[in-house]
């Protein structure tokens, strides 16, 4: 015998089924809330700019360049890409500046400062370069004229160049590449020499990752700074990339720009984004935003640091995901154009 309770339940069941599932409110990830924009945060609090990096594929999306464009938002731009060798020489004595004048030109109208990324790096490099039969003089001849050819062009437009990037392993010792290999460590002041002489008004720049850490690495960074300020060569800053973990931001960050300040450099955090392990939550977004807060917080705290740049603002076009497998969501506008907490967060490191 079927209860009563039991044949009313039946009756329910195929609107319960049919019925659509109502989302908890919970579920909805957290957005941004801050009216501030960024770069007019970043100068309030004395700095020169609050920038991001920028591609030429992306200049076509103009939801994307509304909000790139307008120099309250970011006050200095980077190419991530167009003036990269391959790019640039991509054979010995051929220069293709479609890319990069673009990008150059578009930091002009807008009246944003551009910097310079970069004259030499192991990477991106054409195979002219990297296979080429070279003696110390003659690859010694082929840096001096990339450098010299690609800082002239863009003389009093660039605020500052990364004239070396990436010099070091993890280790602290010397990247083997074709320019130490073939050179040794005295590529790095070769090339330094050419930018002064191509632009003399232009800050020059080391740039590196995994500096942010106490440890070989900055130590050798360090080391190296000190030692070009001995022989007299021209170095007017250091640039940490800044790409880190969401929970894993360094604690030694400020300490460690004070003691590049402390040679008579200053120094930039160039290519800032804070990756997390997808998908997203809420308690990722909030530890995120915790995060940016403390980068900027520590930029702040240095006089000598000028400015901070998030390598691309929007999760759309970061390097993230296809760089690192199964991580995303490290920039502070989400894939939607739409601010995350992180927007709050470097508002917050600002004020």
């Amino acid at each position: 015998m079927i209860s009563k309770t039991f044949t009313v339940l039946l009756a329910l069941l195929p609107l319960v089924q049919c019925a659509p599932p109502t989302p908890a409110a919970s579920s909805a990830l957290p957005t941004g809330t801050s009216t501030v924009a960024l770069n007019t945060a970043a100068k309030a609090a004395g700095k020169l700019y609050m920038g991001t990096a920028t591609d030429n594929g992306e200049l076509t999306d103009t939801a994307y360049t509304t909000i790139l464009d307008n120099n309250a938002n970011f006050g200095q731009i980077t190419p991530a890409n167009a003036m990269k060798w391959e790019n640039t020489e991509p054979e010995q004595g051929t220069w293709t500046w479609t890319n990069a004048d673009q990008i150059a030109n578009l930091a002009k109208t807008n009246g944003q400062l551009l910097r310079g990324h970069n004259c030499v790096w192991y990477n991106q490099l054409p195979s002219w370069v990297t296979s080429g039969s070279w003696t110390n003089a003659t690859l010694t001849a082929v840096v001096q004229d990339h450098t010299t050819e690609l800082v002239s062009r863009y003389k009093g437009q660039v605020y500052a160049w990364d004239v070396i990037n990436e010099p070091f392993n993890d280790d602290g010792t010397y990247r083997s590449d074709v320019f130490y290999n073939t050179i040794g460590p005295a590529y790095i002041p070769i090339a330094l020499r050419a930018a002064r002489a191509a632009d003399p008004n232009a800050k020059l720049y080391i740039n590196e990752y995994n500096i942010e850490y106490t440890g070989s690495k900055a130590t050798a960074m360090l080391n190296l700074v000190e030692s070009l300020k001995a022989e007299g060569v021209p170095i007017d800053g250091v640039g940490l990339q800044s790409h880190f973990i969401v929970g894993e931001v360094p604690t030694s960050l400020q300490s460690i720009m004070e003691q590049f300040t402390a040679l008579g450099v200053e120094v930039a955090i160039t290519e800032l984004d804070i990756r997390m392990t997808l998908p997203e939550t809420a308690a990722l977004l909030e530890q995120q935003k915790t995060d940016y807060d403390t980068v900027i917080s520590a930029c702040r705290a240095v006089s000598g640091c000028v400015g901070v740049t998030v390598w691309d603002f929007t999760d759309k076009y970061s390097w993230v995901p296809s760089t690192f497998s199964g991580q995303g969501a490290a920039t502070p506008y989400d894939s939607n154009l739409v601010k995350k907490p992180a927007y709050d967060g470097i508002v917050a490191g600002w004020q």
